[in-house]
């Protein structure tokens, strides 16, 4: 199974928070299943760090391709269809990562492991 991961599962996952379910935990930790994190965390993750919302994230942003390594993810770039699906939802949500991982999810045909219902507007598959 691939899977795609939200933002915040990447980070629960990385510093082993306990608010990551059991069950997105065992679909991250299971060597069947490919994990992506996508381009889009990287960049949401390096500007939530620089505006001091995620101020514990400096270790996550300097390594952040070499942690994805470790624990034996795949990145996933930002294409143009993404990047025009994302543009094209008609929905008002006005999040740039959340619209651009909901095209990935769409277009890739993965399942998003998210806790936000906000996908929900998007029409992707989320585990959780």
């Amino acid at each position: 199974m691939r899977l795609l991961l939200d933002t915040h599962a990447w980070l629960w996952w990385l510093f082993d928070d306990p608010q990551l379910p059991a069950t997105a935990r065992a679909l991250i930790a299971d060597p069947g299943n490919t994990v992506l994190v996508s381009s889009a965390s990287a960049w949401e993750v390096a500007t939530k760090h620089r505006i001091g919302k995620l101020p514990e994230a400096g270790e996550a942003v300097r390594r952040f391709t070499s942690l994805i390594r470790e624990a034996r993810m795949e990145a996933l770039p930002i294409g143009l269809e993404h990047a025009l699906q994302a543009g094209s939802f008609s929905m008002a949500h006005r999040d740039p990562f959340d619209r651009m991982l909901a095209a990935q999810s769409l277009i890739e045909g993965v399942p998003l492991v998210t806790q936000d219902p906000a996908f929900g507007a998007f029409a992707v598959e989320t585990v959780w």
